[in-house]
């Protein structure tokens, strides 16, 4: 199906970003702490580090969704029968798919408030934009709630869909 081949790609290319970023990042901490030893602090990483963090994540959660890379502790539900198994799977995923639905509506109205009241996170040299951590958090939401949809049907109707690998 063309939109799963469009939503696998994205969150592919998002978690590779994000891993990029992430990588990036450390090198700003890094950095950061070598010149605070020396008295030169790089001002503002601590806001750049807070939203990049939230970035990262919400960037990273549609690939975990649809990998199957999400924390599930299953150790119980393996002890019931195969049946009773695809009914508390199924469950959770729809699960899933509610709470980042219900994320995905409550993240809308500030990431578009936040976006046009310009709004910055730190105050002197530096400031950081809020809304592209805002942004991201509806991004994330919204393709971690279509791919728990999606992993819903699957299990549900036993549908054949391709495994997503990177």
């Amino acid at each position: 199906m063309f939109l799963i081949r469009i939503t696998d790609w994205l969150t592919k290319t998002l978690m590779i970003i994000g891993a990029i970023w992430a990588f990036c990042l450390c090198f700003v901490s890094l950095t950061d702490i070598i010149l605070r030893s020396t008295s030169i602090p790089i001002s503002g990483t601590k806001e750049i580090v807070a939203n990049s963090v939230v970035i990262i994540v919400f960037m990273q959660v549609g690939y975990a969704v649809r990998s199957g890379s999400m924390l599930r502790a299953d150790f119980l539900v393996l002890m019931f029968p195969k049946w009773v198994q695809k009914i508390l799977t199924a469950f959770g995923l729809i699960l899933g798919a509610v709470f980042f639905v219900y994320l995905l509506n409550a993240a809308v109205e500030p990431a578009m408030r936040s976006f046009l009241r310009g709004e910055f996170d730190g105050a002197g040299a530096l400031q950081v934009p809020v809304w592209p951590a805002r942004w991201a958090i509806v991004v994330g939401a919204g393709l971690g709630g279509f791919n728990y949809i999606l992993l819903s049907l699957v299990e549900i109707f036993g549908l054949r869909i391709e495994r997503m690998d990177l």
